[in-house]
């Protein structure tokens, strides 16, 4: 791949994973409920969890999905389904300023698997797998993968920073409470392109 390809990967890379989206909701969500230290493991796992799902991508679930559409329609759907919940868990973790004890934040585990039910990861790596037109080409989809790594961890970092900070405003319950409803809301928003 020439440098010019590679710069314009990376440009891709970081503006798909630096906007909005369900994982950098739920990392904001998180980061504000429980700080940078405590939502390590869920920036590692959609860091690395996207790099193997841009991975497996390119080596073949394309394929299948052009094979078998009624498989693409099902993970949709799942992917539906389990975005209204984590909405539903974020509006209900407890507001209790200071202490936060109502909210989980992600594991690694699940944050990795969450990349394969995440409508914008789909799309992330299948654009981008079309787009370089990397599948026949190994050294290919692991740059490819490799690039969004690399963009990926300041990418996380900035969202639960930003999430973190919001802590000096969050002060009481019904301002906890009010974030979590919001942060909610816009997950269920991210929803909406996948019901069109």
């Amino acid at each position: 791949m020439e440098y010019q390809h590679i710069l314009a990967l990376l440009t891709f890379a970081f503006v798909s994973t630096a906007s909005p989206g369900p994982n950098n909701i739920m990392l904001m969500t998180s980061g504000a409920n429980v700080g940078v230290k405590q939502t390590v493991p869920h920036m590692a796992g959609i860091v690395i969890g996207f790099a193997v799902m841009v991975i497996l991508v390119g080596v073949g679930l394309m394929g299948m999905f052009t094979r078998y559409p009624m498989l693409h329609q099902g993970m949709q759907f799942v992917s539906i389904a389990y975005l209204v919940y984590l909405a539903w868990k974020i509006a209900r973790s407890r507001a209790e300023a200071q202490s936060f004890d109502g909210f989980k934040p992600m594991s690694f585990i699940a944050a990795a698997n969450f990349q394969w039910v995440n409508p914008k990861a789909w799309s992330m790596a299948i654009t981008a797998i079309s787009v370089y037109n990397v599948t026949a080409n190994w050294q290919g989809v692991l740059l490819v993968s490799l690039a969004f790594t690399v963009v990926n961890v300041p990418s996380v970092l900035i969202w639960t920073v930003a999430g973190k900070q919001l802590q000096l405003l969050l002060t009481n319950p019904k301002r906890i409470q009010g974030f979590n409803y919001s942060m909610a809301a816009l997950l269920l928003i991210a929803v909406l392109p996948m019901l069109g």
